[in-house]
């Protein structure tokens, strides 16, 4: 079941989580749409009480929980700094298969409990002494986060890895912030596994994370696998949209 958020205010359509990947997110059932009845008339009188949105969490706390049990809190962050000691887990890009972060979530060993994630590529120069002992589950990519910087050569490779593993085990994809070279390599799996196009993966990965931001190389590397995929270009990658 796929969890997301919508707000009270506009006609209470949910934001489009899919970017048009068929198959990728469950849809909500019937059911689950008619016990949303009370908390969006809830969050619709809330909402005339202030001036942020308010959101609705699709499917209730419970089921939720169930899911996603390690976020589940009851305590209320009062002060700045208990925000900045708050841990942020990988985004989720693929329900329970597939999760993109930064060097430290991948160094994090409960996360990897928590997330049940085995298998990892590290898309950064950094190596680290917590993925010595899994050489069979580990890619590494050294690579800078520089436009000359070669991942295209590497995408059939990362592909091939997800695949290899996915349908057995959680896989992670990190850099040394989770914003560029990650978000490159999650996108090149997107075009070729998924089959999206890549204004499509785009899209997707970036309503998954919003900072996502490969550099203009790594743009222009995708442009080119798309175009591999698909033996013409179709997206336009001109700036600013990407």
């Amino acid at each position: 079941m796929d969890y997301d958020l919508y707000e009270v205010d506009k006609d209470l359509k949910p934001y489009d989580t899919g970017a048009n990947i068929s198959g990728l997110r469950q849809k909500p059932s019937s059911e689950d749409n008619a016990k949303e009845g009370s908390a969006a008339r809830c969050a619709r009188v809330m909402q005339r009480l202030t001036r942020f949105p308010v959101l609705v969490l699709r499917g209730g706390y419970q089921r939720f929980t169930r899911s996603y049990h390690y976020l589940r809190t009851q305590k209320i962050f009062w002060m700045p700094r208990e925000l900045e000691a708050f841990k942020p887990y990988p985004v989720e890009i693929l329900p329970a298969k597939l999760y993109m972060g930064n060097y430290k979530q991948a160094c994090d060993s409960q996360i990897q409990k928590d997330l049940k994630i085995k298998a990892h590529i590290n898309v950064s120069e950094e190596a680290g002494s917590f993925f010595l002992e899994e050489s069979d589950r580990l890619l590494h990519i050294s690579i800078p986060d520089t436009p000359e910087a070669d991942l295209f050569s590497h995408f059939s490779d990362i592909c091939h890895f997800i695949d290899s593993h996915i349908n057995q085990e959680a896989v992670l994809v990190f850099s040394t912030l989770g914003i560029s070279r990650c978000s490159t390599a999650v996108m090149a799996y997107l075009i070729h596994s998924c089959r999206l196009y890549l204004k499509n993966a785009w899209s997707y990965v970036q309503k998954c994370k919003m900072n996502m931001r490969p550099n203009r190389g790594f743009v222009q590397q995708l442009s080119e696998w798309e175009q591999r995929i698909y033996f013409t270009a179709i997206t336009d990658i001109s700036e600013p949209k990407y």
